[in-house]
């Protein structure tokens, strides 16, 4: 770790979080300045390759001078009167449950923003494109550094219009109406979110979520905190998605572009737990505990629900769309984050924050893979590519092959990699929740997300048996293999994966002091 400056510090998160606002502004601009192309549309995506690489570039520095010694504390922080009427305040700062998801979505943007240059997906101009993928970056970035509540509600409904548009304008097939499904889920839910903090910064007499977290729901009675839990909890259950609030989720995957997909399952989800962890577990704690035994069972219920979907579009001759099978997916990884968090415990809440990194790398990783199958064979129909085309990958194809296997086994869990610990812990945390909840209650809901790891495996395996394996057609169209341009931005993810997974320490060393804080009642 490097020694910086705290004022080089809130400059650096203040860069992060507007300097991609800046960008996509210069990106509509009639030449992206000091950039050159062999046409305006090569310009313009180059241009955003650099503004993402140097927010990637500013949050890796932040990470390296962020103080890993007392990862509890609020650094970078940044403090100015907005609204003093409403005592809105730009309050901006991280800690250790914010810095891996600020470093998380730097990388998964840059890494669009460079597979986009070489493979621009269908539509538009290519600046509407760029300048709608920065504003979406500066929002997600925005979410997980701001410190005020009104704050937050405004980045994060700041990603809404981009990803309507990307979805819209760049989709495939049905994408007005994926795009129409996820912007009328999401702007109900927050409507709602809306209502609830408006309830506890009127009751509290302050927006500000240190301040709030603090006080540990102190000066808000229990009727007050149960609404705005209510409240709050369902607009963050859209975003996340919570089973039975998840049916915009394979619609907008399925028609998204390849980046889209990557980008709405890798950050966007992740606003909706963290949410969870941010404000609901320290502001309104007594509220949280009422709903906990509640939220928990959604949770399994969608873990299940989600691998027996996956399942039956995995089956042969059930015409199951891979990009649709790997958004189910993602309805029961996000259980097991929900079931980390609804346990109130420090085991559980760290694996949930384990989780979110470990889905956003792995299932970022998976529909970077899917994308790329489906340049090369035109479907991500399984039986056609089982069948028709052929696919098996390990002949065909080797590399491309070898990490659709890597990520599907990544995915189910395997010990080693990433996707183990996050699950893992959640199961820990519901075998001994927080006190006053029902252990009994919360055992049989471990043994039944323990049971969906079981089915989660079933299907990963049934996918890589149906496209990576089998013999050769002679007939069957040849299949390029990884390009350099793909394996540049595949190769970080892969990376981190197996980082993650041999030396969890890195992310839970950051984690754990900030979860017990809050958990205790606040943060500095």
């Amino acid at each position: 770790m490097i020694d910086i400056n705290e004022s080089v510090m809130q400059f650096l998160l203040a860069f992060v979080v507007v300097a991609p606002l800046l960008g996509a502004v210069a990106a509509l601009l009639p030449a992206p300045p000091g950039l050159k192309g062999k046409s305006p549309g090569q310009a313009v995506l180059r241009h955003g390759v650099t503004v993402t690489g140097a927010v990637l570039i500013a949050t890796i520095v932040l990470a390296l001078g962020f103080d890993h010694d007392h990862p509890s504390k609020m650094q970078a922080t940044t403090d100015i009167s907005w609204i003093p009427a409403l005592d809105v305040r730009i309050h901006l700062g991280i800690d250790g449950i914010s810095l891996p998801l600020l470093v998380l979505t730097a990388l998964l943007t840059f890494l669009c923003a460079l597979y986009s240059y070489f493979k621009m997906p269908a539509g538009p101009t290519p600046k509407a494109f760029v300048a709608l993928l920065l504003v979406l970056e500066s929002g997600t970035l925005a979410t997980f550094a701001v410190l005020d509540l009104l704050l937050f509600f405004l980045a994060f409904e700041m990603v809404l219009i981009p990803m309507y548009f990307l979805i819209a304008r760049w989709g495939g097939e049905g994408r007005t109406r994926a795009a129409w499904r996820f912007i009328l889920y999401t702007l109900l839910g927050s409507v709602v979110m809306l209502l609830g903090l408006l309830l506890i910064g009127i009751k509290a007499g302050t927006f500000d979520m240190v301040a709030l977290a603090t006080d540990n729901g102190r000066s808000l009675t229990t009727s007050v905190q149960v609404i705005a839990v209510l409240a709050i909890g369902i607009g963050l259950a859209v975003k996340t998605p919570m089973w039975p609030l998840h049916s915009w989720l394979p619609d907008a995957h399925t028609a998204a572009p390849t980046v889209g997909s990557v980008l709405l399952a890798g950050v966007l989800l992740k606003m909706g737990t963290y949410g969870f962890v941010r404000i609901l577990l320290p502001i309104a704690p007594d509220g949280f505990h009422t709903f906990a035994p509640y939220l928990a069972a959604f949770a399994v219920v969608g873990i299940i629900y989600g691998s027996l979907a996956c399942l039956a579009l995995a089956k042969q001759g059930a015409k199951g769309d891979l990009k649709r099978l790997i958004a189910y997916s993602s309805v029961g990884h996000m259980g097991f984050v929900l079931l980390g968090i609804a346990t109130m415990t420090p085991t559980g809440v760290n694996g949930a924050l384990f989780a979110n990194i470990a889905h956003g790398l792995i299932t970022g990783l998976l529909f970077f893979l899917v994308g790329g199958l489906k340049d090369r064979t035109g479907t991500t129909d399984l039986d056609t590519l089982a069948e028709e085309s052929g696919a098996a990958l390990y002949g065909k194809a080797p590399r491309l092959g070898g990490l659709l296997a890597f990520a599907a086994v990544a995915s189910l869990g395997l010990p080693g990699l990433a996707g183990f610990w996050g699950e893992m812990l959640a199961l820990f945390g519901a075998f001994k929740p927080a006190a006053d909840l029902s252990r009994p209650a919360f055992l049989t809901f471990m043994a039944i997300a323990a049971f969906g790891t079981l089915l989660t495996a079933a299907y990963m395996l049934v996918v890589v048996r149906r496209v990576c394996m089998g013999a050769v057609p002679q007939e069957a169209p040849e299949l390029a293999d990884v390009h350099t341009y793909e394996f540049a931005a595949w190769t970080p993810l892969v990376a981190l994966t197996v980082v993650a997974g041999l030396w969890p320490r890195a992310l839970l060393g950051l984690t754990d002091p900030a979860v017990q804080q809050l958990l205790a009642g606040g943060t500095r």
